[in-house]
Parts: structure tokens; sequence; C-alpha cells
């Protein structure tokens, strides 16, 4: 069985054909970093992952890049907390961001392209757009004409009549259709979108020095990119003008990923992304997860609770388009899932290593088990990359191991090989597990940082202000950031 996607842009479950049949070319839309990555975005990136990782075991050379939005309002909106600039704010995020990458166990993209690195290539896909007339400029901002491409709404099913308005209320005014979006705006970011996203806590800011953010030359004058068309210049420059496979959350269908497609195709004449693939939402209370709602936790506090194999256990049993649900019941469920893959992995290692394994034992059982479960692993990966299946599929394998270990005195030693390799090749180097456990120094750091955090909450509830504080200097100085929220202070290594 060859594998099979669901492309969003038909609707149609389709056999995957890249269009160089040794490499393909993967574009995830990655994060805003205006704050902390929380569950949700590290729901899509574990799922991520593991397209990158099967299409590498299926023989494919992956050229995978995600990008970083760091030219945004929301970005402006936290200066004077985090930093003094747009870019040092962004930065400020950015480490937290690779941080929590780290801490996930992803592998690497080929790089993560940056917004603010990526102006001139911006500023030249805009001059074609309206060199082409598919854009215009108004008032030193420029607009894709919705009406100009044909296939406008396809990617999300709609008719341009059917469309909401696009953009801030002020940009009605100056643009020809109330749905075209922009591709560069004039000045910086208003004070008005300024305010929209500032949070309630924030230090005031100085009237007189209110932040716009950064802000570039441009043949319509000083100004900055508009969101969308950032991510198809930073796809064109590092991939091509036609990618495989374009993946990215199903609230981008409309309007990011929709503009991203009229504004590449207009200007380059060719199909943008092959394959659209989009990650569900994860829902808490009913909601989906979001910084904005602020019902969200951290992926470093997370990892720290939970640690890397119970969370991808989590995300890996749920499609990557299905919704799932955080809760205490579906994490629950998700540590027994990991302490029985976990359980299987070391009873089979633990009997392979042992006196008791022999070179002449054979259990055809145990070594047709491990077949099956290759087989009906990669049946699973080859169905729109279906982890619950392949999930199913490496439970049973701990099944089979077991019954060979309880029904024996002596064991296949070959079988059991094959059982460990199966988990490592496709448990490991698949899902992304990992079957040498948790790291106990950093459980370790974890747990004394929580002890001086709790001490540091007694002196300030006693009124020793200074002693909390020092407390706060001296975890700092060990490269601990602290932080302070409703819930009580959290802390990033």
């Amino acid at each position: 069985m060859s594998l099979r996607v669901t492309n969003t842009r038909t609707g149609e479950r389709e056999p995957f054909e890249p269009q160089d049949p040794d490499e393909v070319l993967l574009y995830y839309c990655g994060l805003t970093v205006s704050d902390h990555a929380h569950l949700g975005h590290a729901r899509s990136w574990v799922h991520v992952d593991v397209m990158h990782r099967w299409l590498e075991h299926s023989g494919y050379t992956v050229r995978h890049v995600e990008n970083v939005t760091d030219v945004n309002e929301k970005i402006v909106a936290r200066i004077g907390e985090v930093g003094d600039t747009e870019r040092e704010v962004a930065a400020h995020y950015l480490a937290s961001v690779v941080e929590d990458m780290r801490g996930l166990n992803l592998k690497r993209a080929e790089v993560y392209p940056r917004v603010t690195e990526h102006v001139p290539e911006i500023i030249d896909l805009v001059e074609t757009l309206v060199e082409k007339g598919y854009a215009y400029e108004s008032n030193g901002s420029v607009y894709f004409d919705v009406t100009s491409f044909d296939r406008y709404g396809e990617l999300s099913n709609q008719s341009v009549e059917e469309l909401e308005a696009q953009g801030e209320a002020d940009e009605r005014a100056e643009k020809r259709h109330p749905q075209d979006f922009a591709l560069w705006k004039a000045d910086g970011v208003s004070r008005t979108a300024v305010e929209e996203h500032r949070k309630s806590d924030a230090p005031d800011l100085d009237d007189e020095a209110y932040p716009t953010g950064e802000t570039w030359d441009s043949p319509w004058g000083e100004g900055r990119p508009g969101w969308h068309v950032e991510c198809s210049a930073m796809s064109m420059t590092h991939l091509d003008s036609t990618i495989d496979i374009h993946v990215g959350g199903q609230d981008l269908v409309f309007p990011h990923h929709e503009n991203e497609v009229a504004q590449s195709e207009a200007a380059t004449g060719e199909t943008f992304a092959r394959y659209w693939l989009h990650t569900a939402l994860l829902e808490t209370e009913g909601e989906k997860m979001s910084s904005s709602l602020g019902n969200f936790f951290t992926v470093s506090n997370a990892l720290r609770e939970l640690g890397v194999n119970v969370l991808r256990s989590f995300f890996l049993a749920g499609g990557y388009n299905t919704r799932q649900t955080y809760s205490e019941t579906t994490i629950s469920e998700a540590e027994e899932r990991w302490e029985r893959l976990e359980r299987g992995y070391d009873r089979a290692v633990a009997a392979l290593d042992s006196v008791d394994a022999h070179t002449k034992v054979t259990d055809d059982d145990l070594r047709t088990a491990v077949e099956t479960t290759r087989e009906a692993f990669a049946a699973a990966m080859d169905d729109d990359f279906n982890t619950r299946g392949a999930l199913t599929a490496l439970l049973e394998l701990g099944a089979a191991v077991n019954r060979h270990v309880d029904a024996n005195d002596t064991y296949d030693y070959r079988g059991l090989k094959a059982a460990v390799d199966a988990y490592e090749e496709l448990g490991e180097g698949v899902l992304g597990f990992s079957f040498a456990g948790e790291a106990e120094g950093e459980v370790l750091v974890g747990d004394l940082v929580e002890l001086v955090l709790s001490l540091r909450e007694d002196a300030r509830e006693a009124g020793e202000y200074e002693r909390a504080d020092a407390l706060r200097d001296d975890l700092e100085a060990l490269g601990i950031e602290v932080q302070d929220t409703d819930d009580g202070p959290t802390f990033r290594l």
C-alpha cells in the first residue's frame, strides 16, 4: 500500500505522488513568536514531525521548512514587557520556542526562515503582483484584488460573494473590495492594534513613544509586510515555486492559506502546493486551546510535569486532522499507553540480553507477530498518517513479547531482537518516543527549582519581599527564568 493523504484543496483522500520521486518539499506554517508555545502548537509540531519521519522512513529525502513570524502587531504589543523593540520581544519568545522544540524531540527542519530576513524577497513578490495586475497601491499600502484571481475561494470552498471583509476597519475605505487583503501596509502598527493585543497587566506605555514596530523602505514608501505574503515568499525562497506538502492548522485555511494560494499562483502561474494537509485543533472544555482565549498550557510546563513520551502518546492517539480534547482522562490514558509501550520494550530488551536467550530457540508466533506489527504499522501510516493505528500495532507487539516470555524458560534470541528493532525503528525512529527514558538530571533540577519557588512563595506571603526577590535573582543568575502568573509562578530552564 502506498501513502494516501487527505487534500484540503480537493476534499479527497488521494495517492501521494511528489514531483520528484526521491524528494519531498514540505512547508509548515510556524509560530508568531509573541508568547510561549502551548500544547495546541505542540500537537501540530508532533504530527508534522511524524509526517517527516515516516516520509524519510519510506525512502524520501525530506526538505522541511518551517517559518518564524517575527513581524506582527501581537509582538509589538509586548514591547516593554520582555524587550524594548519588536526584534527583542521576538528573540525572547523564539528562544523559548526552540527550547520547546528540542524538548519535544522534534527532527530539525532544513531551515527556520524569519520574516525580518526576507523583506527584500517579499517586496519583489509584491512588485510582481502589481506588475501583473493582481494587486494595487492605495495610500502607500498594497492590496491583492481577489476578483482578479479566478480560483479565489477554492481552498476554503467559498465564493468571493460569500466572504467577509478582511483586514482592519480603517483599511476598508482604501480598498477596491472589502475582501481584498494587504500585501504591504503603509507605516507601522496602529495604536489601536497595539492596544487590542496588550495584556491587562502589561506596564503602561509612554504616550509620546507608543510602539509602532519596525518598518522598511519600499517602492510604496515606509511600511511593513502583510501577514499572508510572508509565507509565500519564504516558501518559494527556500523550496520552490511548487511544493509537495503544505501543512498548517485548520484555523488557517481561511484567510491565511487561501491568500497564500492566490498570491503565489498569481505570481508564478504554477500550482503553489500539490497537497494541503491541515491539523485539527486541540480543545479544552469545548474550546480550542489558544493564547488569546487564555485556556492554554505551556509546552515547557507540560514537558516538566508529564514528559515528552506521555505528551507524544497523547497527541498521536488522535489523527492529525481529528480534533482532540485535553483533559485529566485523556492524559491518564496517554500515561497508561506509554507505560504499556515502555514495559513491552523493557521486557523484550531484558529477555534479549539475558542468558536465557538462545540462538537455536525458535518461536514462530513471536516472529510472525513482529512481521504483523510492521505490516499493520505501515498500513496505518500509509493511511493518511494514521498514528492511532500505528500506536495500536506497537501495543500488540508488547502483548506478543509478554506471551513469549511468560510461556518459555528459554527465549528466541532472533525473535526478540526483531521485536526490539521494531520498537526502536518504528517507536523511536517514526513516532519519536525515547525508550531510554526521561533524563533523571532534568527531573531532579525541576524538583529543586519547584522547591526554591515554594520557599519564595512562603517568603512573599510572610511579607519578606527582599528575600523573595533575592531567591528569584539567584534562580535567574543560574539561567532559570521565573514568571509570575495568576496560577502561580512558572519557570523555564
